[in-house]
């Protein structure tokens, strides 16, 4: 069974039709890539799944669970973890204490108020952080961090729920190339490791071909291909569409 499985899924906006009849699954430790022009639908997608969006019809199974249309508090709770194409992590604490925090929230809040905030959850909080590479800047503030570093801390953030699911939007936006690769080489080993499920949605096209199990693609709302990243890469409606390339003659 898919971790998450996704099936006919509509959202229009004042008569534009932003998602029109996507259907995909996601199995466990797979990644897959989600792609598409500008506009192509991606964001409503993404945030359907989520429940930033609710759909105008169509379903979003978790584990066989219907949460379509759940708040995003809600979806939450139920093992789905997200990155944002913008870092969203707290300048002023430290990379642990930000980590502390979404590991106080994964397990209910704040039990133990006996107990300093900041000594709850640390010991799991650095050995999510020398997962991600970044235990020995545990104790410097966020807002000092370089951009990937923050991605890396966002990535801990992130695995701090026990995701079944994570989703990931533009994970190496804003980030050099070579940091690029280290992050995205480091998500997929994490991922497969735990199997977790991962939907990313991605510009890098380096990025996509080299990381993603498999890639669909959105044009205008509707899933214009699928498959290995080879099959899509040789997919006409593709090449035309979204890699700019001309295929006449071939």
């Amino acid at each position: 069974m898919n971790v998450l499985e996704v099936s006919n899924l509509y959202k229009g906006f004042g008569g534009v039709q932003a998602v029109a009849g996507v259907s995909f699954g996601v199995a466990e430790g797979e990644l897959l890539a989600l792609i598409g022009p500008n506009g192509a639908g991606k964001s409503t997608c993404f945030n359907m799944l989520n429940g930033q969006l609710k759909p105008d019809s169509g379903s979003v199974l978790l584990k066989g669970r219907d949460v379509t249309g759940l708040p995003p508090r809600a979806v939450s709770r139920l093992g789905v973890g997200r990155t944002f194409q913008i870092t969203a992590t707290f300048g002023s604490m430290t990379v642990a204490e930000n980590v502390q925090t979404a590991l106080i929230s994964h397990h209910g809040g704040m039990k133990g108020l006996w107990r300093p905030a900041a000594v709850l959850y640390r010991d799991e909080a650095l050995a999510l952080l020398g997962r991600v590479g970044m235990a020995d800047q545990a104790d410097r503030a966020c807002g000092v961090l370089a951009y990937g570093d923050l991605k890396r801390v966002e990535l801990a953030v992130a695995l701090a729920n026990d995701p079944g699911l994570l989703l990931m939007d533009e994970p190496t936006a804003g980030m050099a190339p070579g940091e690029r690769v280290e992050l995205m080489a480091l998500t997929a080993g994490i991922t497969r490791e735990r199997g977790i499920a991962v939907l990313f949605t991605e510009h890098d096209m380096d990025v996509v071909f080299a990381h993603a199990d498999r890639i669909i693609v959105l044009s205008r709302g509707e899933l214009i291909a699928e498959g290995s990243p080879d099959s899509v890469r040789a997919d006409v409606r593709v090449r035309e569409l979204y890699l700019g390339e001309s295929v006449e003659g071939t």
